[in-house]
């Protein structure tokens, strides 16, 4: 097996959608050696912000002089994005490796619920970290937390950046819904830590800790409440995601001790590619990149770009995201929209979004495009462009910019997935 064959197995797996429960992972991990009992996490959950939580996170342990494996997704451009540690991605050498000794464990579980791309990586990047001797993994949900696969582990901490309305088909209609699914993450007597600021989201919450017997920290940005200096990272919003990656520090202060000097230097210095990302290209030309793909996301672009007029909106978003919202959001801000498909089956017609982005914005120039490529060769020559509504779209964009490697084989397939709707396995 070589890399390509490595990563067009695992693309297989998508075909058992992500039927969410924790059957299969625990029988993997179980087939794995249990690894995960020699790892230590913090496992983070929430609707937006979850990423960068976790960089800030990762920053500030590996500034500390700690070996820190990070598990993420969806990856960008290239699979090993997933699995860091240290930010250095997997190799391809591991990752054919793992995949070659995963296989013979996915025949040993049940032929009708068949392990899923996720749980699968979930358990190789398990078996990864404990051959990498981390001494803390920061640990992202995929969907959900109840019974995401990441959930086997019990961590240092449990983190909740916030609740908004977003896969609610999979995860239920109301913030009370999908907030009992994100604080399934939370342990007895684990430490949780959330920055969720809706009431109705924060009363199942604090229900649950309750129930678990675990402290709960409510982060908020109340004056003189958290000392946050420079953040490497663009958008008001980070400030309040920097202010959850403190707290989270400060509650395991005994058990990882780190300086305010480390914190501070860690947060200088954290990178996290595809959020408020601002890229000068040779010509001059300004291009923000932001994987704002739900409403809440569309309204952090919103607040960051106000400003800025006039400018070129590149927009595509997948069907199954609130999109007529984020259209809503998004279109009256600019002076041109260029409406593109996704690389992604769950893509949604450029026409469909232009109908919607003409109505919102009757006096902007509204163009379908049949590719990314077709879009910024449309706007080559404008100063300002913005590039938002799916994270696959931002990928695309990286590689079509030159600003990461295209890799030999299309890794961003890996990101398809058709979710069954949310149950217990």
């Amino acid at each position: 097996m070589n890399y390509s064959q490595a990563i067009e197995f695992l693309h297989s797996l998508n075909w058992f959608g992500a039927n969410l429960g924790l059957t299969n992972t625990h029988k993997l991990a179980a087939l794995a050696g249990n690894t995960q009992e020699r790892l230590r996490f913090i496992h983070v959950a929430g609707t937006n912000g979850k990423g960068s939580t976790c960089a800030m996170l990762e920053s500030i342990y590996r500034t500390a002089g700690l070996r820190v494996g990070l598990y993420t997704s969806p990856h960008l451009v290239s699979f090993r994005e997933r699995i860091q540690t240290n930010r250095q991605l997997i190799s391809e050498a591991d990752v054919v490796r793992l995949v070659r000794e995963i296989k013979p464990w996915l025949k040993q579980c049940d032929p009708s619920r068949h392990p899923t791309f996720f749980e699968a990586v979930t358990v190789m990047a398990l078996c990864y970290f404990a051959e990498q001797k981390c001494d803390l993994v920061i640990w992202e949900t995929g969907l959900g937390g109840r019974l995401d696969a990441t959930n086997i582990v019990t961590p240092l901490a449990s983190v909740i950046t916030n609740i908004g309305l977003d896969h609610q088909h999979w995860l239920g209609d109301t913030l009370e819904k999908i907030a009992a699914e994100k604080a399934g993450i939370i342990k007895p007597g684990i430490p949780a830590l959330t920055a969720t600021k809706q009431p109705e989201a924060l009363r199942v919450i604090e229900q649950v800790a309750h129930d678990k017997h675990s402290s709960l920290t409510i982060v908020n940005l109340e004056p003189g409440t958290w000392n946050l200096e420079r953040i490497s990272l663009s958008g008001g919003h980070q400030r309040l995601n920097a202010a959850l990656a403190v707290a989270t520090v400060e509650a395991l202060q005994k058990a990882i001790p780190v300086n305010i000097e480390t914190i501070r230097r860690g947060l200088e210095t954290v990178h996290w590619p595809g959020r408020l990302q601002l890229v000068t290209r040779p010509t001059g030309q300004r291009v923000l990149l932001d994987g704002a793909h739900n409403t809440d996301g569309a309204e952090v672009l919103r607040a960051a770009i106000h400003r800025e007029t006039p400018f070129t909106l590149i927009l595509g978003i997948l069907s199954d995201k609130d999109w007529r919202a984020i259209c809503r959001i998004l279109a009256p801000l600019a002076n041109r929209v260029l409406l593109v498909p996704v690389a992604s089956e769950r893509t949604l017609r450029p026409e469909e979004l232009a109908t919607v982005c003409r109505i919102e914005n009757s006096g902007a120039d509204v163009v379908s495009c049949g590719s990314l490529a077709e879009a910024l060769t449309r706007s080559a020559s404008d100063p300002f462009v913005v590039i938002a509504g799916s994270l696959y779209l931002i990928g695309e964009a990286m590689e079509q910019l030159g600003l990461s490697p295209v890799p030999s084989t299309d890794e961003k397939i890996l990101n398809n997935w058709q979710p069954a709707k949310l149950k217990e396995r």
